[in-house]
C-alpha cells in the first residue's frame, strides 16, 4: 500500500495562525491557479474527490492538509498567477504562504505543476525564486502531457531544463499526466522516496 493510498483530509488554514502542528514530514504543492494541481493530488491519491478545484480560478484561499499513511502529509497551497482574483484576496496569500514556509522545519518536498505547453512561465519562475530558501528537494511536473506529441513532449522538457538552469535552480522535472498511470506512479514512487527520507 503506498502513502497516499489512505490519504484523508486533515484541516484548512486561511490565516498563519491555524496552521496546524508540524507531524511529521510535509510535501507541498503548489502551481498557477487552473493548472490541474487538484487532479494530480486526486490522481497521485487513486481518489476522485480528496481534492476540490474552486469553480472560479483564483478564488481559494486556504492552504490544505491531507494526512497521509505512515506519519506524511500532503499540502495543497492556494494557486497563483491569476490576475482577475480580488486584490485584497491577493493580498492574503502572501503572508499566509510565507508564514507556513518560515514557520514549517520538515519539508519532504516541494512539487510545482506547471502546464508542459507552457512550462515555467514568469509566475512559476518567481514561486521557485520564492522558494529559494526552503531546505527541500524539488520536483516539476509538467502537467497535461498527455495533450503534447512526443515531439512536443521532448521539447517542453528541453525548455523546463533550460529555465531551471536559466534560474540556476535545481530540480527534478518529470512529464505528467492524470491519464497515464505510468507517469502517475513515476512521480508517486520518487514522493515516497522522499517522505521516506524527508530533509531535517
Amino acid at each position: 500500500m503506498h502513502a497516499f493510498q489512505q490519504a484523508r483530509f486533515l484541516s484548512s488554514a486561511v490565516q498563519a495562525r491555524d496552521l496546524p502542528p508540524i507531524a511529521g514530514p510535509e510535501l507541498v504543492f503548489a502551481g498557477r491557479s487552473n493548472v490541474g494541481k487538484s487532479s494530480a493530488i486526486n490522481a497521485l491519491a487513486h481518489r476522485r474527490r480528496l481534492a476540490f478545484a474552486s469553480r472560479t480560478p483564483g478564488r481559494t484561499r486556504s492552504i490544505n492538509f491531507f494526512e497521509l499513511s505512515g506519519g506524511g502529509r500532503l499540502v495543497d497551497l492556494p494557486g497563483y498567477g491569476y490576475a482577475s482574483a480580488p486584490r485584497a484576496l491577493r493580498a492574503t496569500w502572501e503572508p499566509l504562504i510565507g508564514g507556513f514556509l518560515a514557520s514549517r522545519r520538515r519539508f519532504a518536498g516541494m512539487v510545482l505543476l506547471t502546464d508542459a505547453r507552457r512550462p515555467l512561465v514568469q509566475s512559476d519562475r518567481q514561486f521557485l525564486a520564492w522558494l529559494a530558501p526552503v531546505p527541500a528537494p524539488r520536483l516539476i511536473l509538467l502537467s497535461k502531457a498527455d495533450k503534447l506529441s512526443r515531439a512536443e513532449q521532448a521539447a517542453a522538457l528541453k525548455l523546463a531544463h533550460a529555465a531551471l538552469e536559466e534560474e540556476r535552480i535545481e530540480a527534478t522535472t518529470l512529464l505528467f499526466s492524470c491519464k497515464e498511470s505510468a507517469r502517475v506512479d513515476e512521480a508517486r514512487e520518487l514522493l515516497e522516496t522522499w517522505l521516506r527520507e524527508p530533509r531535517k
